[in-house]
């Protein structure tokens, strides 16, 4: 717990009220209807400013048995917390994650982990969707080196189901056995009350907001998973459900709607994670974006080490940069490597920030040692590369 409802009302004068649930929005009457959890009573509440923080929910699919015992949603500490119990009480054999992306992948060598025989399945031709499909495949091959079998290219259509508890699960192609499922198809807004309540909403159903994280309704302000961005490459509203833009979201709104002055500064897209022993990041757009804005590109895509390959412990390193043809212009980066690669892409979001070219970003001043890198860095090297191509 890192603040607790006592903290807030002694600490900072806020009185936080858990276990009420807001059910209504009423903008045109500055108020919200708030019902209390524990005995179902309700009590409207006046407002002059209204910040809509509802986060996101998973993506739960409407199919035959999908509401079976054993089924995981994995998107709050508390679902969590049930499924580690799941697996304690029951203790399942064979685990099936329906989704490739990052909570699908660490949630497969989790079970790996708990002793289960674990099979992903993703609709996409590969896994990590957020990757271009080369840089997936080298997630992929990870992922099978610990025991995952991987089933690309197969759609969900619904799940085998004896007494109420889930037996199976249904693709288009086959029929897997599976006592415990996990759910890894991503997530999506928590809108609803902001679009009950006739609060326009933007990309991917999430609630359209200004720069100062401000609605299209005076004084009604919108922050975190369940708010749109902008995204700094494509100059264009962007959806992204992610810790680090939540907070920058929360602190642009607290300061605006108390009267100051604040600009969210919109996103690149950065995002890491770890699968097995592999360190997975990517910032910017990547491939299949770029076709779809119809933007020309060049690629660089390099394999190095992550340090000094005769100082001990040097690992592989693949790094993959994308450059706009004609201009030069940096548009997004991947990594995948050994420890000491991810967070590499803090040059690539630095560099996308800063509208950087790939010829500037081979020609930036980065640390050198044998213990952290090559003399010439892999993130410069394919930033040379690319820039060979234009």
């Amino acid at each position: 717990m890192i603040r607790r409802p006592e903290t807030f009302r002694d600490k900072f004068n806020i009185d936080v009220r858990t276990g009420h649930e807001v059910v209504t929005l009423d903008p045109a009457g500055r108020r919200v209807l708030a019902r209390r959890l524990a005995d179902g009573s309700e009590q409207w509440e006046p407002f002059d400013q209204l910040l809509i923080a509802t986060g996101a929910v998973p993506f739960l699919p409407e199919l035959p048995g999908a509401d079976a015992s054993g089924i995981f949603g994995v998107n709050t500490l508390q679902r969590g917390i049930e499924l580690r119990r799941f697996i304690e009480e029951e203790q399942p054999r064979h685990g099936v994650i329906v989704g490739g992306g990052y909570i699908g992948l660490e949630m497969a060598e989790a079970l790996i982990r708990q002793g289960l025989a674990v099979t992903l399945v993703d609709r996409e031709p590969q896994v990590m969707g957020t990757l271009d499909p080369d840089m997936g495949a080298l997630v992929a091959e990870a992922l099978r080196g610990i025991g995952v079998t991987v089933h690309s290219g197969e759609s969900l259509t619904g799940f085998a189901t004896v007494g109420g508890r889930v037996t199976g699960v249904v693709t288009d192609v086959r029929t897997l056995p599976a006592d415990l499922v996990v759910l890894g198809m991503g997530v999506r807004p928590n809108s609803r009350l902001a679009r009950e309540a006739g609060i326009p909403l933007g990309e991917k159903g999430s609630i359209k907001v200004n720069g100062r994280m401000e609605t299209e309704v005076a004084g009604v302000w919108a922050a975190g998973d369940c708010a749109e961005s902008f995204h700094l490459v494509s100059k264009r509203p962007f959806y992204v459900a992610l810790g680090t833009v939540a907070n920058k979201h929360g602190r642009v709104a607290g300061i605006n709607l108390t009267g100051g002055d604040a600009i969210f500064a919109g996103v690149v897209g950065t995002a890491i994670t770890k699968v097995c022993d592999l360190e997975v990041a990517r910032s910017g757009l990547h491939e299949k974006e770029l076709h779809s804005l119809g933007i020309d590109y060049a690629t660089g895509r390099i394999e190095s080490l992550t340090h000094a390959g005769y100082y001990p412990g040097a690992g592989p390193i693949t790094v993959k940069l994308l450059a706009e043809k004609g201009s030069g212009r940096l548009l997004g980066g991947q990594i995948v490597g050994k420890e000491g690669a991810g967070k590499r892409i803090d040059i690539v979001a630095t560099a996308l920030h800063a509208g950087l070219t790939v010829e500037q970003v081979a020609d930036l001043d980065l640390a050198y040692a044998p213990p952290f890198s090559p003399v010439w860095d892999p993130v410069a090297i394919a930033a040379r590369e690319a820039a060979k191509l234009l």
